[in-house]
Formats: structure tokens, C-alpha cells, sequence
């Protein structure tokens, strides 16, 4: 039993470094090396875990990577059910450039997985008892995987009383949204995409949103507006909230950090209000993280006193 499931399709060791300048040609001469577990809805645990909420990170691992990948969560004390795979566990690097403060995010494809091993996948997610009835599936798709993956797993954990949580783009996300889904975490882009519209202002953006909650295809959407902040919106109601202005040290993280924190205010029946305060105060705390170490619990209680969420 775990109070909430993570699953990762296209999880990642991630590998964080600096260097004074980003230049073509040159040898980019680089710090040490900071190196955590990765990919979305690992990082979602990671989070739900400092925040005292037991979860399992449910992700397919292979090769030399997938090993380094299980011992990283292993040292964070993270639980984790891996899904072993023929294919290498891909690695991510970003590389901060200490002269314009910009973070260069190169990402692999990710190793191509069969039919049987994304079913197995699958399969594993609808055999974990959960006690929230939440999960959370967040992050990419490797090569292979159907575009429809999540719509599949939403139908499958509902038939087990499991709502899902998601956070990926592209049509893996139309796809999800046509099956219905409990929460979804879209960019401002992102839902341009979903909706057709134009979201030039507030009330564009409310409406919008507003449009997949009454068409059944998200009880909640949860719409990250970056420097601006974050609205939710549900069938009861809606929320806004402006970001925190806090020193950047890497911006890689910070929608990991707000969605595992919403999640885990939910999991403890806190209302949307709280749980949105709660989402702003840990992403703003993984801005003060460099590369994915993600939000602190110290840094996110001291923040959280000053979010202001304001109801619609």
C-alpha cells in the first residue's frame, strides 16, 4: 500500500553542471557534477516524499543507467518498483551558463521499448493498492510507446476506483484528456493547443480552462503561467496565485516540485486553495535548488506563508 503512485514512462539519471559560458566550438570547461534520479513523475515522488506522503515510482529501467537510476532513488529514500527493460535508461544533461544565468537542457529520446515491456508497465500500475486513490503520471514518452498510453492507464487505474493526475504535452496529453482524466498540469502553450484558443488575457485563460472541466475531460486543470504564477479550476471553483520572487539558481524542476506539492495537499483533504498555496511556495523553493535537486522542505515551509491565492 502507498498513499500515492508515480509512474515515469521515459525516466532519467539526470546530470547538472556549470560552466562560464555556453560557446560553439570551444571545450566548455565544467564544474562537478550534480547528479539526481530523474523524469517526471520521479521527481513528483521525490517531492511527496520530503513532504512526509508515501509514494512508489513505478518506471521501466534497463542496462548500466537503470542500475545507477534505482540507487539514486534508493539514497533518497524514495520506494521504487522498476519494470526491467532490454534498452538503456537514458541520460539528460543541462549545463548552466554562469555568464547570462540561462540552464541549456539537452534530452535524449530515451531507449525504444516493445509492446510487452510498456504493457508491463501497464500492468504493474493497476496492481499497486493505493490508499489516496490518486496517481500521477508525468513526463515523456520513449520511442515505441503509444501516443495513447495514458488514455490506456487512466481507463485501467479507474476500473480500480485510481484517479490520474498528468503532466505531458503533445498528443499523448489529447489523447489522455479524450479518455478523462482527474488533474491535468498544462503550460499556457499547451493549453492553446488543447483548445484553439487565444489566451491573451485572464479571461481567456479562466475560460479555457473552464472548457475541459465542463467538457469532462479534467475534474481539475492546473495551468502553470511560469513567472506569473498558476490558476486552478475546478467544477467548484477557481484560483489564482502570483509566483514568489526568490533568487534563481536553476528553473529545472519547479513544475515537478508545484505538482507534487498540490498532490500531496490533496492526499491530506486540504481544499484547492491550500493545496494551490502549497504548489507556488515549492516551486518557487526548487528555484533556489541548482539542477534537479528540487524543492526543500526548509526552503518550502519558509515560503509558504507568502503565497497569496486569490479566489475567481
Amino acid at each position: 500500500m502507498t498513499d500515492i503512485l508515480t509512474i515515469t514512462m521515459n525516466p532519467a539519471v539526470d546530470v547538472f553542471t556549470s560552466t562560464a559560458n555556453v560557446r560553439p566550438t570551444h571545450k566548455l570547461r565544467c564544474g562537478p557534477a550534480l547528479v539526481h534520479p530523474g523524469g517526471g513523475g520521479i521527481n513528483v515522488a521525490r517531492v511527496l516524499a520530503r513532504l512526509d506522503v508515501q509514494a512508489l515510482a513505478l518506471y521501466p529501467a534497463g542496462g548500466l543507467t537503470g542500475g545507477v537510476l534505482r540507487k539514486l532513488l534508493e539514497a533518497e529514500g524514495v520506494p521504487g518498483r522498476a519494470v526491467a527493460i532490454a534498452g538503456e535508461t537514458r541520460e539528460s544533461f543541462t549545463v548552466h551558463d554562469e555568464g547570462s544565468g540561462q540552464d541549456y537542457r539537452f534530452v535524449l529520446p530515451g531507449p525504444q521499448l516493445t509492446g510487452a515491456e510498456w504493457q508491463a508497465c501497464l500492468e504493474a500500475a493497476v496492481t499497486v493498492p493505493v490508499a489516496s486513490g490518486l496517481a500521477v503520471a508525468s513526463g515523456s514518452l520513449p520511442p515505441g510507446v503509444p501516443d495513447d498510453v495514458y488514455a490506456r492507464l487512466a481507463r485501467r487505474l479507474a476500473t480500480q476506483g485510481v484517479r490520474l493526475a498528468l503532466d505531458t504535452s503533445g498528443p499523448a496529453l489529447a489523447a489522455a484528456l479524450e479518455a478523462g482524466v482527474y488533474l491535468v498540469k498544462p503550460s499556457l502553450r499547451e493549453l492553446g493547443d488543447l483548445t484553439g484558443a487565444v489566451l491573451d488575457t485572464p479571461a481567456r485563460r479562466l475560460a479555457a480552462c473552464r472548457s475541459i472541466v465542463q467538457a469532462g475531460r479534467a475534474e481539475v486543470v492546473a495551468l502553470s503561467l511560469g513567472a506569473e504564477g498558476a490558476l486552478l479550476v475546478t467544477g467548484e471553483g477557481a484560483w489564482q496565485a502570483a509566483a514568489l520572487a526568490v533568487p534563481v539558481a536553476s528553473t529545472v524542476g519547479a513544475g515537478d516540485s508545484f505538482l507534487g506539492a498540490l498532490l500531496a495537499a490533496r492526499c491530506r483533504g486540504m481544499g484547492f486553495d491550500e493545496a494551490l498555496a502549497r504548489g507556488i511556495a515549492a516551486s518557487a523553493a526548487a528555484l533556489l535548488a541548482s539542477g534537479t535537486a528540487l524543492c526543500q522542505r526548509a526552503d518550502f515551509e519558509r515560503l509558504l506563508p507568502q503565497v497569496r491565492v486569490q479566489p475567481l
